[in-house]
């Protein structure tokens, strides 16, 4: 990979590039320059027509200087050498007296190639797929009344240039197949849907295979919302399913162990290092290179600021034992770049942001769990949700989840949320299950206004004891 993918096109040269970045960021502790070009496009189906359908074409690049805590940041919509040299005098410091850090390791992993996965399937195969998918479901149920179905890709490329020379460049796909299934039964409405991303190609998700079973999938789940009954109230068990319910532990615990809020204090577990925050056994990993697992969403071969992503433990056993740094927090911390500087595009500036965060699988099976329950709930889906990063307290609403009563399911239930602490569900759960499974969804992460792709998953995994709110 190089990066005459964005010089070709333009006036700007590498060695004028170079030349640029190096005068801005004199006196600099550290900074780069990033060039981003990003293809996009989103096809929707609804009312049994196609709805929208976009093209998008973005590019830009972000010139960014450091000088201790601080941060000056100047990007634009055109690359060119104007462009760069007036982002240069915004960014210039006379006054600077910084070391200029050293750069990123380099690194043979390659994730992806060059393939633009736009271009790989023509677009009326793409068109006809979603009418396809809407008469498949509307055949196979009288009660479904609604469909809506989406597909959107993208393909990203960014090149990284420092001041001393150092260049990275990165290419990343994305594509992702939405499905929504409205159903009705005597006058009851309800809903239910399915997603699936894949940094890969269309092919992966749009053969019959995979968008029958979604399909499936949204319908089952809709069709089991019309026999819920209310959710009920108070402490109780709750078995959290694999995969999705890993949504809590990236909002509840992920975020809280971000080296930006730990430096500041800000974070629940500030000041936790190598103290038991979760119950033994509990192994949380967050890895942006996983290539033994399906739906790894935040794989990437480089961070946004040129750092090898890798596999980074943050909590062992129950102990914690690292933070998720960008550079920047890295360095003022002591500690050492993980991969995890993250920008939602080159009009922002990185931040420490999760890739695949996740946890280790245990020995327990998941009817084990439910046996074990007297009386409480399974969650196996998750809608929104809210978490507080100082206190760790947060809130969850489900998307599919079941009564447990004497150690069986009983009756779907609907209008439940998940109220409580990060800190203190990581120290009662009591059983791990062995049945890790990474979301198939697209898990989009916010930020401080900026927001990217992340993947989460878990096994199966049995609290004591959780605040559930109901009306039931």
């Amino acid at each position: 990979m190089t990066a005459s993918f964005f010089f070709d096109r333009t006036n700007l040269t590498p060695e004028c590039a170079e030349k640029i970045t190096k005068e801005s960021l004199h006196g600099k502790d550290d900074g780069e320059l990033f060039l981003e070009y990003k293809e996009s496009e989103a096809l929707s189906f609804d009312d049994g027509k196609i709805k929208t359908s976009s093209f998008d074409v973005t590019q830009g690049f972000g010139l960014r200087g450091v000088l201790g805590e601080q941060t000056s940041y100047a990007h634009a919509s055109e690359i060119s050498e104007e462009a760069l040299k007036r982002a240069g005098k915004v960014i210039q410091d006379s006054s600077a007296q910084g070391t200029y850090t050293a750069p990123p390791h380099k690194t043979n992993q390659k994730l992806y190639t060059d393939e633009n996965p736009l271009e790989k399937v023509p677009f009326k195969q793409k068109v006809d797929l979603l009418g396809t998918v809407d008469l498949y479901l509307r055949k196979k149920d009288p009660r479904v009344k609604q469909v809506s179905v989406s597909l959107r890709g993208s393909w990203q490329i960014i090149n990284i240039l420092r001041a001393d020379g150092y260049i990275a460049s990165d290419y990343r796909p994305f594509t992702v197949l939405n499905i929504i299934v409205h159903v009705e039964q005597n006058g009851r409405m309800e809903m239910a849907r399915s997603v699936i991303g894949v940094r890969g190609f269309y092919e992966d998700i749009i053969k019959e295979q995979s968008w029958k079973h979604h399909a499936d999938e949204a319908l089952g789940k809709a069709i089991v919302n019309l026999s819920a009954i209310e959710a009920p109230a108070g402490e109780m068990p709750v078995v959290l399913g694999s995969g999705i319910p890993a949504v809590l532990l990236h909002e509840a615990v992920g975020h809280g162990l971000e080296g930006d809020f730990n430096r500041k204090g800000s974070s629940t577990f500030s000041n936790s290092m190598g103290e038991r925050i979760a119950s033994p056994g509990v192994t949380v990993i967050d890895a942006g290179n996983i290539t033994d697992m399906d739906h790894a969403h935040g794989n990437l071969t480089i961070d946004d600021e040129g750092t090898p992503t890798t596999k980074n433990v943050l909590i062992e056993d129950g102990i914690m034992t690292g933070h998720m740094n960008d550079r920047l927090n890295a360095r003022l911390m002591g500690e050492k770049a993980t991969g995890n500087g993250r920008r939602q595009s080159y009009a922002h500036a990185p931040m420490p942001r999760m890739t695949n965060t996740y946890m280790l699988p245990g020995e327990h099976s998941q009817e084990e769990m439910i046996e074990s329950v007297d009386r409480g709930i399974i969650a196996l889906d998750f809608g929104g949700g809210q978490v507080d990063i100082t206190s760790g307290k947060f809130v969850f609403s489900t998307a599919e989840a079941y009564l447990i009563e004497n150690g069986k399911i009983t009756s779907p239930i609907k209008g439940a949320t998940l109220v409580g602490s990060g800190a203190e569900v990581m120290q009662k759960i009591t059983m791990i299950g062995n049945d890790l499974e990474l979301d198939q969804g697209v898990g989009m992460c916010g930020k401080a206004g900026q927001s990217v792709v992340v993947g989460l998953g878990q096994p199966s995994c049995l609290i004591s004891q959780l605040t559930v709110g109901g009306t039931g």
